[in-house]
């Protein structure tokens, strides 16, 4: 997941066009890889977040959301908590997308909505 957000971020110039492709590179890879986005979000018991024995994988993941994200954060917001607000979105729209709860044909107009009303840019 990691590489795959740093691929479609590091591809944008623009502070808005880095924050969509992150977003949608989230996206991509939640549709795509349904197993390993089960093993890392949704199995229970398993993986510890925010933590000092978080896997190097998953402290990485979230590092290439930061990264992007912590630009857009705005004033007085710390980066961290922001990262987190935005990452619990991507994971709500895919999570209730792939359960059929979301329409599909309104996927893009999500992630406009979402850049469009957390991103400071």
């Amino acid at each position: 997941m990691a590489a795959a957000v740093r691929a479609a971020t590091s591809a944008e110039d623009d502070p808005r066009a880095r924050v969509t492709a992150l977003a949608r590179a989230y996206l991509d890879f939640a549709e795509h890889n349904p197993a390993v986005y089960d093993a890392l979000f949704q199995l229970d018991g398993g993986l510890a977040y925010a933590q000092e024995d978080t896997p190097e994988p998953l402290k990485d993941a979230f590092a290439a959301l930061l990264e992007c994200l912590a630009e857009v954060a705005g004033d007085g917001v710390h980066p961290g908590l922001f990262t987190e607000v935005f990452w619990a979105s991507l994971h709500g729209i895919a999570t209730l997308t792939r359960a059929g709860r979301l329409l599909p044909e309104d996927a893009a107009q999500r992630v406009e909505l979402l850049v469009d009303r957390l991103a400071l840019v």
